[in-house]
């Protein structure tokens, strides 16, 4: 059967990045990827906070640096992603960490 993960059904939407790190930045073609219920074409774009795409694809390339996230029906707005155009950059996984976990860092010029 179906168990709701919050009260009232509501679920926290899932904002994916790729390639997979952190901070992102935007010379790699980062992908932004909206998952979470609603449907298809449904899905409000934010950056920099305000609302920057309504009914927006589930997925597209980032072509502009700022803070991204997104919202579909029924479920929470999503965790923010930040895209930099920085000239270096120090890069971890884009996955939660845990204190004793080996991590690669990568330095990205």
């Amino acid at each position: 059967g179906w168990c709701p993960l919050s009260p009232a059904g509501a679920q926290t939407t899932q904002l994916l990045v790729e390639p997979a790190w952190t901070p992102a930045v935007l010379w790699d073609r980062v992908t932004l990827t909206c998952q979470g219920s609603g449907t298809a074409g449904a899905t409000t774009w934010y950056k920099d906070g305000q609302s920057w795409w309504p009914k927006g694809p589930n997925h597209f390339t980032v072509t502009e640096s700022g803070t991204y996230t997104c919202d579909r029906p029924g479920s929470r707005l999503s965790s923010p992603v930040t895209v930099l155009n920085d000239w270096l950059v120090l890069q971890v996984p884009a996955r939660t960490l845990l204190e004793g976990d080996t991590v690669t860092l990568r330095c990205r010029a």
